[in-house]
């Protein structure tokens, strides 16, 4: 992504799987999301992950993140049940347990520069900056992307986050 798409209003979204077939299920969902967006879409690598907050014996994560430039007149919260939808469509059901296994998670990370917080929606995203399975995958497509409300590009923030987490680059995300 370019530097001045960087700071428009786009939208980023984080893409998560650990059931089923986790990397069809990214590659199936990054089709879909591309259907949301006005022009083409930045869409990072493969990325596996350590689960995070997740109950004992989860499985392993599949990451990526993309970022579009919302359909004319879209919101935060039209996006928001787009991507509901689109989760429902991949078998993710109502949550039972916090951070579950789950098919595909989808997370409005940013959305322009909008900062709001609401029951159904808060923005950015209030764990995206500290999360190394994001970040990783942001840096890659934008590295000089800033989360809104915050002072440090994803890059930056990245280089800060103690180790721990393990994420690795599984490939790209065209198969």
């Amino acid at each position: 992504m370019d530097a001045a798409r960087e700071q428009s209003a786009i939208a980023v979204i984080a893409l998560g799987s650990n059931l089923g077939n986790p990397v069809a299920n990214l590659r199936a969902a990054i089709m879909r999301l591309s259907a949301l967006s006005s022009e083409s879409v930045s869409v990072s690598s493969i990325w596996s992950s350590t689960p995070v907050d997740c109950p004992p014996g989860s499985p392993m994560f599949v990451n990526a993140v993309v970022a579009l430039d919302p359909l004319e007149g879209e919101t935060p919260e039209s996006l928001l049940v787009k991507l509901q939808a689109i989760e429902r469509e991949f078998g993710r059901g109502p949550k039972v347990v916090l951070n579950e296994p789950r098919p595909l998670d989808l997370d409005l990370i940013a959305f322009g520069e909008e900062v709001r917080a609401s029951a159904a929606l808060t923005l950015p995203h209030p764990r995206a900056h500290g999360r190394r399975f994001v970040l990783e995958p942001l840096c890659e497509i934008a590295p000089g992307f800033v989360l809104p409300g915050q002072a440090k590009t994803a890059a930056m923030l990245l280089a800060e986050l103690p180790p721990g987490e393990v994420v690795l680059r599984l490939g790209p995300s065209d198969g």
